[in-house]
Parts: C-alpha cells; structure tokens; sequence
C-alpha cells in the first residue's frame, strides 16, 4: 500500500447553525438505488481490511486494544446503531522518526438527515490510544466521544469485484477511505454503554451537537505533554476520516 498522507491534519468537529440551514435548504435526498447499490447495514472497512469492528478490536472494559496487522478504518451499522475502529499513523514533517500511532473506538447511534448527511452520537464510553515516541508521555488512553457530522455518503457496486463499495465524506467534504462491505451483518459490541463513565463534558454548538478532543494532539493540554507539539509542527486536530490515506 502507497500512503500519500498517512493523516490529514483536519480541524475537529465544529458545526455551525448557518452550515445546518444551508444543508436544509436542499431538497431531501433520496435513498434510492442510485444513491445506494445496496443498505447502509453490515460491516464495511478499508484497504486490505485488516481493521475490522467488533471484539477483535476493542476490549471497552479495560480499555485495551488489539492491534490488527495493517492500518485501516471500520465502520459497521445496524438500522439504528453505528460503530467505529480506526488505526492510523501521523507522520511528523519536521521530525520524521516522530510518528504518532493512534488507536480509536467508539459507538452509538446516528440519524440519516433528510439533507443526505449522516449525525453519529456516541454513548460516551469511546476511548483512544496515542503512541507518539517525541512526546513527554509516549503512550496514553483517553477518552473519545465526539459527535460527528459526515457530509454526505453513497454505495457503488465496484465494477472490478462486483462487490459493494460505501464512500463517505467528512464535515469538510474530504473523502474517507473506501470501504469494502464485509458482511451484509453488522459485527459489533453490544450496543449499549460498555463500561462506567461520566457524562461527557464536550462544548455544544447552536446546533446542540457536542465538539470534544476529535483525536486532537494540540492544545495546552497535550502541549504539556510534548514541549516539540509547541516548537515543531502543531500536529493539530486529527479528525475523523483518513482523508489523503491512499489504501
């Protein structure tokens, strides 16, 4: 596999009221077969698909992971409930040996707006692992939960395997990888809160979606970490989506 970038340095997740009431203003997408070659429900990853959701991913009880042999996304849907696995690596332009692994999970459930688009609300026990071999604290887990806004989406039939193919865009309207449907059945955790936590703490726009940490490695927080966050490149938000990832 050709990585041209191995993660875009996306923003997080900011939803404003004006990019909403220009979504509405759209006429409503049809979920036709057009649009979709076959549903949304199943399991779907990217690349080789050796990231995969379900229990050969994620432990939420001790919040481990279990690392699959490639990079990759994984994203799995019932009519109601989604779920996530993403493994990727940031690499460091400034200092090349310092490439940040992560490791993210999450769940929940998500709406299809009329407007084509896809909210994803998780039920607040996401978690992530960062390996970053510069920093001050080299490895560390916490947690995830941001709400996510993807722009749009659609299913093909892949002319080459004849197999079903799901695009899916960022907020931004950056492409994620392609994914490749695993399994028409959704290979998932259960779909409920799979460990105690505290409610979320993240802001909330004007659209009453919530904005957290969206894999982000600047601010004082993880500057204190790494003092090379503050003099070398500000790796910035990792958002959602390996955008510029060629799997």
């Amino acid at each position: 596999m050709i990585f041209t970038h191995l993660l875009s340095p996306l923003f997080a997740l900011v939803i404003s009221a004006p990019v909403l009431a220009q979504g509405q203003s759209q006429a409503p997408i049809v979920y036709d077969s057009i649009h979709n070659a076959t549903v949304i429900s199943g399991t779907w990853s990217s690349g080789s698909q050796g990231v995969l959701t379900g229990p050969g991913f994620a432990n939420p009880a001790n919040q481990s992971f279990t690392y699959p042999k490639t990079t990759g996304i994984s994203y799995s849907f019932t009519d109601t409930y989604y779920e996530i696995a993403r493994y990727r690596f940031n690499a460091n332009g400034s200092e090349p040996t310092c490439i940040t692994g992560v490791m993210n999970w999450v769940h929940g459930t998500y709406t299809l707006a009329p407007n084509g688009s896809i909210i994803m609300t998780p039920f607040g026990d996401g978690y992530q692992q960062i390996q970053d071999p510069c920093a001050a604290v080299s490895n560390f887990i916490e947690g995830y939960n941001d709400t996510e806004l993807y722009q749009s989406w659609r299913i093909f039939q892949d002319p080459t395997t004849l197999g079903y193919k799901l695009h899916m865009f960022a907020f931004d309207g950056s492409p994620l990888p392609p994914q490749f449907q695993v399994s028409a059945t959704p290979n998932m955790l259960p779909t409920q809160l799979l460990r105690n936590v505290s409610a979320p703490h993240g802001s909330t726009t004007n659209a009453g979606l919530t904005t957290q940490n969206a894999l982000k490695l600047s601010g004082a927080a993880q500057r204190s970490r790494s003092p090379k966050f503050a003099a070398g490149t500000a790796l910035g938000a990792f958002v959602v989506g390996l955008a510029g990832l060629a799997l």
